[in-house]
C-alpha cells in the first residue's frame, strides 16, 4: 500500500462502474504479465475503499491497516491465478472477507458500533440497529453484533455499515441477491431477538 496517502475511515466511497472495472482488468493483466508499476496502480486505485471496508468491520484503524494490505499480499501471490470471471474489486472483497473473519476470531470479538459516523451508515429501517443508532447505544449495538451468528454479521457488515448493494453483497458472498436478502431478514431478527432479550 502506498502509505504516503492519508486514509480516511469515514469518507464517502464512490461505487465502481463498468469503466473502473475494464480498467482493473487491464492492470491486472498487465501485472501478470511483469509490469510492477500494473499492480501498484491497482493497488492505489483499492487501497482506500477495501482499508474502509475492513475499519468497518473491525472498528480498529491497525487491524484494518494490517488486514487491508495483508489482502493484497495475498492478491499478488494469487495473480497468475486470477480469471477475469468477476470484478477486480470482488476479489479483493472476498480476500479482505476472510481475513476480516478469521482476525475477528482471533481476538475473540468484533467492535463495530464505537463512533457517530456508523451511525450514519446505518440502514435506514425500524430495527433494533436503527434504534440503537438514534439512542446513542453504540456499545450496546457492539454487543448484540458480536453476538450473532458470522453469517448474520457479515452481511450486516456489509449492507447495512458498509452500505454495499444486495447485489455486491452476493457477489462478495458467492450468492444470491435473494439469499443476501434472507440472510439480511434473519439477521435482523436474530438481533432483535437479542435485543429483546438484552432489555429482559
Amino acid at each position: 500500500m502506498n502509505s504516503s496517502q492519508p486514509i480516511d475511515a469515514g469518507a464517502a466511497l464512490p461505487e465502481q462502474t463498468d469503466v473502473d472495472a475494464v480498467e482493473d482488468h487491464r492492470l491486472v493483466a498487465l501485472a501478470q504479465g511483469g509490469c510492477p508499476d500494473a499492480y501498484r496502480s491497482l493497488v492505489e486505485r483499492h487501497q482506500q475503499r477495501l482499508y474502509h471496508f475492513c475499519y468497518r468491520y473491525l472498528r480498529n484503524e491497525d487491524e484494518a491497516i494490517e488486514a487491508s494490505q495483508d489482502a493484497f499480499v495475498r492478491a499478488h501471490a494469487a495473480l497468475p491465478r486470477f480469471r477475469p470471471k468477476a470484478k477486480v474489486s470482488t476479489w479483493l472483497y472476498q480476500i479482505a472477507l476472510n481475513l476480516c473473519r478469521d482476525r475477528a476470531r482471533k481476538a475473540g470479538r468484533l467492535t463495530i458500533a464505537q463512533s457517530a459516523e456508523v451511525a450514519e451508515a446505518a440502514c435506514r429501517a425500524s430495527t433494533p440497529d436503527e434504534a440503537a443508532m438514534l439512542g446513542a447505544d453504540l456499545a450496546k449495538l457492539d454487543r448484540g453484533l458480536a453476538a450473532l451468528s458470522e453469517k448474520s454479521r457479515s452481511v450486516l457488515v456489509m449492507s447495512c455499515l458498509d452500505g454495499m448493494s444486495h447485489g455486491e453483497c452476493a457477489e462478495v458472498l458467492k450468492c444470491s441477491e435473494r439469499a443476501v436478502e434472507g440472510r439480511l431478514y434473519r439477521a435482523r431478527h436474530e438481533l432483535a431477538a437479542w435485543w429483546a432479550r438484552d432489555e429482559g
